[in-house]
């Protein structure tokens, strides 16, 4: 009996091991890995802090917009109009700014490219104008919604939610909102915009 049994101990492995999931040469596609990107910094690792006027700037992470705490530089005593142009100033250059070792790592990017200027309304223009150096409708749609999101929720704005842009001379000037779905989706979304008519 004890030789019977061992002699089908053999037997009882090869029948064991047939019962394993065979490899597959058949392709398969479950998506992208998961991302690691999670859009969240820890106290203190926003890039620009310093002293001066608190801000907040949208950078892209992921592919929304998402505001991040930074600092920019005003006179004291500058005169209202002036210090509208000086704060976006100082937002254009936070966004232009390469991201912090932290924020990359956090999965923050921008669109914004360098030497970009802002002035005020030209002579025609409303007075709550400003005018880029660039013509709105030249930059990405990444880099517009981050302008327009960034400006309408600061001091350069009216603070209704919205601003009015235009480029630089001339060129007629279009109200743009700030709105939900232009946060949650830039790269697809152009922020609303209306014409507005010069004086």
């Amino acid at each position: 009996m004890t030789v019977k049994r061992l002699l089908a101990l053999p037997l009882l492995g090869v029948l064991l091991a047939g019962c394993g999931i065979r490899a597959t040469e058949v392709p398969t596609d479950f998506g992208a890995a998961p991302s690691r990107v999670h859009c969240s910094l820890g106290p203190g690792s926003s890039s620009g802090v310093s002293l001066g006027v608190p801000v907040q700037v949208f950078l892209l992470c992921g592919s929304s917009l998402v505001a991040v705490d930074r600092t920019v530089r005003v006179p004291d005593g500058a005169a209202d109009s002036r210090r509208r142009v000086l704060v976006a100033q100082g937002l254009l250059d936070q966004l232009a700014q390469t991201p912090s070792a932290s924020e990359k790592e956090a999965g923050y990017t921008t669109d914004v490219r360098g030497g970009t200027t802002v002035s005020g309304p030209g002579q025609k223009d409303p007075e709550d104008a400003l005018r880029l150096s660039t013509p709105p409708d030249e930059l990405t749609s990444y880099a517009l919604a981050q302008i327009v999101c960034t400006f309408s929720d600061s001091a350069a704005a009216e603070g209704d939610g919205s601003v009015v842009l235009g480029g630089p001379g001339g060129e007629p000037l279009r109200r743009y909102e700030c709105t939900d779905e232009v946060r949650s989706r830039p790269g697809t979304k152009e922020p609303p915009s209306t014409e507005v008519a010069g004086d």
